[in-house]
């Protein structure tokens, strides 16, 4: 009997296991693993608004004040502008002009931006924290409304559900807090509503998609039906095209009578048709490498092979009575008329443009083993998504507090922790970050106002070898610290440490010698220094 009881209980596991719906549900689940990985303490998601250091002179005072992440030596990419408009979203500030690149184009796109700034209540630091984390929200919102086209009943639903979750487009969208996931999600709002026969609801929410990115528009096409030609049907037709267009010709005609007719998407953005995807098409072959024949090396073969399937699967099954393919035509038509500014890269800016036609394809593409190998191939880009699962840079150190004690408003430096060169580069993991030391070494703490700072301080010592560690600050010489390290993290809690104005210098100094830890790691280490927050209490005499 037992053996009996013991199969039936494996058999149910197994069967509840291998569901479609669980597989819904740990798929979320693997997303809020992902995501979570990029959270650094003190910075948030910053990290995916993508701030660049060498444009970091540029940014809005406030900004400068904040704790973010700033990836070193680089340019930042496209949210860092979008982001400083929800800040500050004022378009006449001249402030935000120089800020922004290209403010009367990147203003086109107004929405998210706008969203963030309420959801902050104004307030810059949570505004820029909101905006960070909108993409989270929007991913989750569309999973649930994917679920109408694909519900958590067949494998073959899934596949399709998970393919656009995880597509390039909608990954690198929340990857680089971006708008064109959030994009997606009101244009599947907007069909979902047409489809209910609530036309003019329909209308409004794609009218109020093109603030967001002006092709969104496109999608309008859902809205057609020339069946009614009565009077009164070519009038609601209007009325619906109206609510469609109205929003973006409004807001469009306004930054015109502030910029002119600065501020275009840039000629390179469009060419004759196919051009620029026959050009794609060339550079894209052109790199392949027989030495690495993994299709997984090339994003943009992932992507161009993609790309086609979906193309020619709406271009050579129309179905104009299917909303859907109303919207994968509308953006098929764009896709041939894209230049290469679009195309460039890897695998390039199209892959989130196009979102709307992969959406149509997986939506509109019959249901059965024949035509499993077409899915699967209007989808590869899903495996090409761990390119951009690179975790951002490693930080060394928190700082935390009120803004107006980590920021000096006067010099616009904030309070800042300097490594010497004794200290081996930052790691980190989920939960944690340090940096080895080879042997004595320092660090400096930068107080950047004429005043002294109380701090309270944390931080953890690790050591493989049993050594002791002393601590002294520059601070008339003192020991601020001392005792034994060992291979279990040492907490150390520092309260009310006074940094006067300029440099505090920390002297680490041990009795061991550092030394080589195993076959795996060839650097000789003294102690780690783990999880450094200095957390500003009060200004001191």
């Amino acid at each position: 009997m037992c053996p009996d009881l013991i199969v039936t209980a494996i058999s149910r596991i197994l069967k509840l296991v291998f569901r479609p719906r669980t597989a819904y549900v740990a798929t979320v689940a693997v997303f809020f693993w992902l995501v979570a990985a990029f959270y650094l303490p003190g910075k948030g998601f910053t990290v995916f608004v993508s701030f660049g250091e060498n444009t970091a002179e540029r940014y809005l005072p406030e900004l400068k004040g904040m704790d973010v992440y700033i990836e070193p030596e680089s340019g930042g990419y496209d949210a860092q502008h979008y982001a400083q408009i929800a800040m500050r979203p004022q378009i006449r500030d001249p402030e935000l002009a120089a800020a922004v690149d290209n403010i009367s184009y990147r203003a086109r796109r107004i929405l998210f931006s706008w969203t963030a700034w309420v959801l902050g209540g104004g307030d810059p630091e949570r505004v820029l924290h909101v905006f960070a984390m909108q993409n989270i929200v929007y991913w989750l919102a569309l999973a649930a409304l994917l679920l109408r086209w694909f519900p958590a009943d067949s494998w073959g639903n899934y596949l399709r559900w998970v393919a656009v979750l995880f597509s390039y487009g909608v990954w690198f969208s929340v990857r680089g807090a971006l708008v064109d996931g959030p994009s997606l999600l009101l244009i599947a709002a907007g069909v979902a509503l047409a489809e209910q026969g609530r036309t003019c609801w329909s209308a409004v929410v794609l009218g109020v998609s093109g603030l967001a990115k002006e092709t969104n528009i496109l999608a309008g096409g859902v809205l057609l039906d020339f069946k009614d030609r009565t009077p009164a049907g070519w009038g609601k037709l209007a009325v619906r095209s109206a609510l469609v267009l109205l929003p973006l010709a409004v807001w469009v005609s306004y930054l015109w009578s502030i910029f002119g007719g600065a501020g275009g998407a840039g000629e390179r953005n469009f060419a004759v048709p196919l051009a620029g995807f026959l050009e794609k098409w060339g550079q894209t072959l052109a790199q392949w490498d027989s030495a690495r024949p993994s299709p997984l090396n090339y994003p943009s073969l992932l992507w161009m092979i993609t790309v086609t399937v979906q193309f020619l699967f709406i271009v050579l099954r129309p179905r104009w009575d299917e909303l859907w393919w109303r919207v994968g035509a509308a953006f098929a038509v764009l896709m041939v008329f894209l230049g290469a500014a679009v195309w460039e890269g890897e695998p390039g800016a199209a892959g989130r443009v196009l979102l709307p036609m992969g959406l149509a394809f997986n939506v509109l593409l019959p249901r059965g083993r024949a035509w499993l190998a077409v899915l699967l191939l209007g989808n590869l880009t899903i495996f090409g998504i761990g390119r951009n699962l690179n975790l951002p840079g490693y930080q060394s150190f928190e700082v935390s507090g009120s803004p107006e004690l980590r920021l000096d408003t006067a010099s616009r430096q904030r309070v800042e922790v300097m490594f010497t060169s004794g200290w081996y580069p930052p790691e980190r993991s989920r939960a944690e970050y340090w940096r080895w030391s080879n042997g004595p070494t320092a660090v400096a703490i930068v107080n950047p106002h004429a005043s002294t700072l109380v701090a309270d301080v944390q931080f953890g010592l690790r050591s493989r070898a049993v050594r002791q560690v002393t601590i002294r600050s520059s601070a008339e010489n003192t020991v601020i610290w001392s005792g034994a390290v060992t291979d279990e993290v040492v907490p150390v809690d520092l309260r009310g440490v006074r940094f006067g104005p300029g440099e505090t210098v920390w002297r680490f100094e041990t009795d061991v010698p550092a030394e080589v830890p195993g076959p795996n790691d060839s650097r000789a280490v003294a102690f780690s220094l783990r999880n450094l927050v200095i957390h500003l209490e009060r200004a001191g005499e």
